[in-house]
């Protein structure tokens, strides 16, 4: 039942989250030169006025395909990792959440990948006059067969450097900050701190490696008009930095943090509510009691999918 309600808290995070996430995306690739927006409600506007409400939804179908993969690898590394470790402290959960955010990599960045591509295509266009791609999955069968394993895992080292240390400091200051609001069994406000602990807790995730996701976003979104402008990460920091200075680490940061908070707080709500009516409500608000290590770990698991 805990996978189900990690499953499904996921769920709805990636629906309140992933209009963010397409503006985010926008955002990073867009040309410096003729940049079609100029900031991130502007994204928003110009996207549901060119490409209806359903743009904002482009490429959800990547994400809600690999949630479920993803969810059981995070769960299943970080609940060993933390039975390998013993002891339920802020570094071994940074630990557990690192290892479980390295090995979730081999489904998240074919998903990321396809994600980023259907988020790109149609671009200001309410009906695209000539699609590459069907769906997530056309998306990446193609890119299979043109450039092979390597071209389906373009951005994997990004998203290694990214989803590492961002899972370990996802878990580190959820639990950092839920020992610090205190969760006990008769608080009346324990969702509130849950959800408040969640959102910060993304947002603090992305603040610690948002510019290693602009680089893999720029990677990723790189040859979609035929044309490859990077030859390797270093190229791709380089001609970034020299074209649009430093503070094109920030590109999109806005709609990140935005979309953060909410995610986090849709995805806690949905596995608290979920675990309480599939165990009672006596023993759905035990999972976040500090003396039982073991269900702590479980909600921390079930609240953060890849998408952070």
């Amino acid at each position: 039942m805990d996978f189900v309600a990690g499953c499904i808290g996921g769920a709805a995070g990636v629906l309140v989250g992933h209009p963010f996430d397409t503006v985010k995306v926008r955002l990073q690739v867009q040309s410096v030169d003729k940049p079609l927006y100029r900031g991130t409600f502007h994204c928003f506007q110009s996207i549901i006025r060119q490409e209806s409400v359903f743009g904002l939804y482009k490429g959800i179908g990547s994400p809600m395909m690999g949630l479920t993969f993803i969810n059981a690898i995070v769960f299943g590394v970080q609940g060993n990792t933390m039975r390998l470790l013993a002891h339920d402290t802020p570094m071994n959960q940074f630990l557990a959440g690192a290892a479980a955010g390295a090995i979730q990599c081999v489904i998240c960045c074919p998903m990321e990948l396809a994600k980023t591509r259907m988020q790109m295509q149609g671009t200001g266009e309410k009906k695209s006059s000539r699609k590459l791609y069907k769906n997530s999955l056309d998306c990446l069968a193609r890119i299979y067969n043109r450039e092979g394993l390597r071209g389906v895992n373009r951005g994997m080292v990004t998203t290694l450097i990214r989803e590492t240390p961002g899972f370990g400091v996802y878990f580190l200051a959820y639990d950092v900050l839920t020992r610090s609001l205190g969760c006990e069994p008769d608080d009346r406000y324990m969702i509130p701190k849950l959800l408040f602990a969640g959102g910060m807790a993304g947002i603090a995730s992305w603040l610690s490696t948002y510019p290693v996701d602009v680089i893999k976003s720029r990677l990723q979104a790189d040859g979609v008009g035929g044309v490859n402008q990077y030859s390797s990460i270093a190229d791709c920091v380089r001609q970034s930095v020299q074209r649009e200075g430093y503070m094109v680490f920030t590109r999109g940061l806005t709609s990140t943090l935005l979309r953060a908070f909410p995610v986090n707080a849709a995805t806690f709500a949905t596995v608290t509510l979920v675990l309480m009516y599939a165990r009672g409500v006596e023993e759905g608000p035990k999972d976040c009691e500090p003396a039982q290590p073991s269900h702590h770990s479980q909600i921390q698991q079930q609240a953060q999918p890849s998408s952070l």
